[in-house]
């Protein structure tokens, strides 16, 4: 699945992954390849992210804690999540 996080200043990561992760306000919650379509409110925490590789750029890559070559992790303080067609967009604060 394709997943994209941005942020109000700028694009942060766009890339295919296997999983992500992220901290709803009702809990935590994982999605996968063909999940369900959702949209969701995100709470402050963090998102993993699960990926075969990984390209950031250079004004992003200091926000993504590296966990092993193929996870990484992002703080966020609030966001919003939405899941449709195989197709992850987080807008994230």
């Amino acid at each position: 699945m394709i997943l994209e996080i941005v942020s109000p200043e700028t694009s942060l990561f766009k890339g295919e992954v296997t999983s992500i992760a992220v901290p709803g306000v009702d809990g935590s919650f994982q999605i996968l390849n063909n999940h369900a379509p959702i949209v969701s409110i995100l709470q402050q925490g963090i998102i993993s992210i699960k990926a075969p590789s990984f390209k950031f750029s250079k004004e992003s890559a200091g926000l993504f804690t590296k966990v092993n070559d193929q996870n990484y992790t992002l703080a966020i303080t609030s966001g919003t999540i939405e899941m449709k067609d195989n197709k992850v967009i987080v807008l994230a604060d």
